[in-house]
């Protein structure tokens, strides 16, 4: 097995490392055979770490190793100093240079550390604990000389002459080591740092660099998380993030350290459950989630459902905006304040954020791995009741390939086993197209929950729904909603914009009114004080005298009214009692939101004037006649018949869930059947959508 290297620095050799002096990221791959600078180098012997290189000028000397398992076992091995990093190699040579100082013949534990505290060039010391080389080095003295072992073998040293690039490394030394690579692999490094090799001698230490570590008063656990903390900092200078899936290291670490290996990711400590999902419940305790207004019956119904023993995961069903979630924000507002059965106040309903759970998932196993423990932790408490919104987007999450024909599982498949065991309870809704399209097609998923309608309100309950979350509204925007102004968001909303639903396109209209108003009052108040300061000192002081006469004026009348009534002709305690006029800032007063305002912003909204908007139905359909007979001349019978039909559905004598009338103008061309079109659309509707049949 022969390697070829090449680089442009001196390399030492020596028995059982090799290291650069300046050592960039390893890159080297070891074999047998070995090149460098016009020189050729070959293995004499191996050992768990590196290899015994033996020089030769211009030629190569193989050597038969007799165990050749554990030769291909210890190179393969060997091979791990190429992802060292010029720090950490640094501070290996400095370990091996501590050691031959101390006239030792191997690299121990303590020498490690001498050489891990010699790199850190930090001010602040070793890992940022304020340990300097020179104590760590006299600590480690003193702890040999103390020591019957040291000295003995002090003394055996004394008489033979150590090399600087022959000092091998000790069985725990090399544990370290392995320690070191086996955590860069777990928590998906690429590179070996000094900062590894400090966690792995914290984590499978002999006891030796723990001795110097207690007599120079540090602590390690400390220094763990330095360490720690200073690899993720690594990692961001790089733009990269170690894998949220990072696995626990061996057990065979001491459990006091082990904590040490764990990815120290901000999400780490968190449950899954808090991770991935939101407590509605605490935000309805909080206040954050706004009333439910008129959905008791579709309230009662889930509870219905949620209390079956098998089968009780309600599915809401309903177009966008008809109010699914906040039905289901409604039942923890019942849980939050006891107002549902004793056997359901322990439960808690947690909202699922499925593009959460679903991101940074980029290893193969990781989606699942979330899911699962998702839901053990879902069992283990035992009264989580999960509310997943759109639940029709985890049908073909997860799945790797084409559209949702690759391999691998999906969350939805994920959830039957819990579901059709009752381990999981969960609350879904989606729209009933998606529900069709998507979710019925899975007929083992679709069984598993009970469907609950969600109709649109009528514009009754939309506007009693309005006047619920009136106050939220008005504490937002500073303002204040008239009764008007409600019935005309819903009105309005209700026939200009057909595409969205009540009661969510009458809350978007109340809402941007809002803030319209607010909007206009600030511009208009601006304006103002441009004027103030755009006047001249004259006219200052002519309004100035005007509003002191008038004041004088009112004062005048009250003191000869109360004069009358009491006989009192003492006017100067009348003026000291006189209170002052109160302030006004239109800061302190709230702005008024009428009808105009939410006219104004459903015109901009479906493109219809204001005026036409605004306009008093009553009048228009009593003038209609008239005003499509001036447009249309000579076409009576038909101008009557559209007439009719129309007054006839807006009062109500027709079914709201047919059209108006289906009519067809028959004639020849040029008689006013297009234009009799065009003017009832400019007369009453506003618009006309024209089908091109061509």
């Amino acid at each position: 097995m022969d390697v070829l290297c090449s680089s442009s620095l001196a390399i030492h050799l020596h028995s059982r490392s090799i290291f650069p002096s300046s050592p960039p990221r390893f890159p080297f791959r070891f074999h047998r055979t070995f090149y460098y600078n016009n020189s050729i180098y070959s293995s004499s012997s191996s050992s768990c770490f590196g290899l015994s290189i033996s020089r030769c000028n211009n030629f190569v000397h193989h050597v038969k190793h007799p165990h050749s398992f554990k030769r291909r076992k210890a190179i393969q091995i060997s091979a791990v100093f190429e992802r060292f990093t010029e720090r950490a190699i640094k501070a290996v040579i400095l370990s091996q240079r501590e050691a031959k100082s101390l006239g030792k013949d191997m690299v121990f534990t303590q020498h490690l550390l001498l050489g891990l505290i010699g790199e850190d060039r930090d001010p602040n010391g070793f890992l940022g604990s304020g340990l300097k080389i020179e104590n760590a080095r006299d600590a480690v003295r003193s702890i040999w000389q103390s020591s019957n072992h040291g000295e003995d073998l002090g003394n055996k040293q004394q008489g033979s002459i150590v090399s600087s690039t022959d000092v091998p490394f000790s069985i725990s030394t090399k544990r370290v080591f392995e320690a070191a690579v086996e955590y860069s692999r777990t928590m998906g490094y690429n590179f070996i740092a000094p900062e590894h090799i400090a966690i792995g001698l914290f984590t499978v230490d002999d006891g030796s660099a723990s001795r110097v570590l207690k007599r120079l008063g540090a602590n390690i656990n400390h220094l763990a998380a330095e360490a720690v903390t200073r690899l993720q900092g690594e990692l961001a200078k790089d733009g990269r993030e170690p894998s949220l899936s990072s696995k626990k290291m061996s057990e065979k670490s001491s459990s006091g350290n082990a904590a040490v290996l764990r990815s120290p990711d901000k999400t780490k400590g968190k449950s899954a459950l808090a991770q991935f999902c939101i407590d509605l419940t605490a935000r309805a305790s909080e206040g954050l989630i706004d009333p439910v207004i008129g959905r008791e019956t579709e309230v009662q119904r889930i509870v219905q459902i949620l209390c079956r023993r098998t089968k009780n995961n309600p599915i809401l069903l309903g177009e966008s905006g008809v109010g699914k979630t906040a039905i289901a924000e409604g039942l923890a507002i019942s849980i939050a304040q006891a107002e549902i059965p004793a056997f359901l106040l322990n439960k808690k309903i947690m909202s699922l954020d499925i593009g959460l759970l679903m991101a940074g998932a980029k290893e193969r196993g990781e989606l699942e791995a979330r899911v699962t423990a998702l839901l053990s932790e879902t069992k283990k408490s035992g009264n989580i009741i999960l509310f997943i919104d759109e639940v029709h987007t985890l049908i073909g999450s997860g799945t790797v390939g084409r559209g949702n024909k690759g391999s691998g599982l999906d969350i939805a498949n994920l959830l039957k086993p819990a579901l059709g065991r009752g381990e999981l309870q969960c609350i879904a809704s989606t729209t009933i197209g998606e529900y069709r399209t998507q979710f019925e097609k899975d007929k083992a998923l679709a069984r598993r929950f009970q469907p609950v309608w969600i109709n649109e309100p009528s514009q009754e309950d939309a506007v009693g729904i309005l006047l619920g979350l009136r106050e939220k509204y008005e504490s937002h925007h500073h303002c204040r909603y008239t009764l008007e102004a409600i019935n005309a968001a819903v009105y309005l909303s209700a026939r200009y914009i057909p595409d969205r639903y009540l009661p969510d396109k009458a809350i978007d209209l109340i809402d941007e009114a809002g803030s319209r108003a607010r909007i206009e009052a600030f511009r208009r108040k601006r304006e103002q004080e441009t004027d103030i300061l755009s006047k001249a000192p004259n006219d200052y002081w002519e309004e100035i005298r005007t509003v002191q006469a008038m004041h004088e004026v009112v004062i005048a009348s009250r003191l000869k009214n109360d004069a009358g009534a009491s006989g009192v002709d003492d006017s100067s305690e009348l003026l000291e009692s006189e209170s002052p006029l109160p302030s006004t800032s239109e800061n302190d007063e709230p702005i008024m939101v009428g009808p105009e305002e939410i006219a104004a912003v459903a015109s901009i909204w479906s493109g219809i004037p204001v005026q036409q908007l605004t306009a008093d139905e009553r009048m228009l359909l009593i003038g209609l006649d008239e005003m499509l007979k001036k447009r249309v001349i000579g076409q009576d019978e038909a101008v009557a018949a559209i007439s009719r039909a129309v007054k006839r559905s807006r009062v109500g004598l027709k079914d709201l869930d047919r059209p108006i009338a289906a009519m067809i103008f028959c004639g020849p061309t040029g008689v006013g059947k297009t234009e009799l079109t065009k003017a009832l659309a400019a007369c009453y509707f506003g618009r006309m959508p024209c089908f091109d049949w061509t």
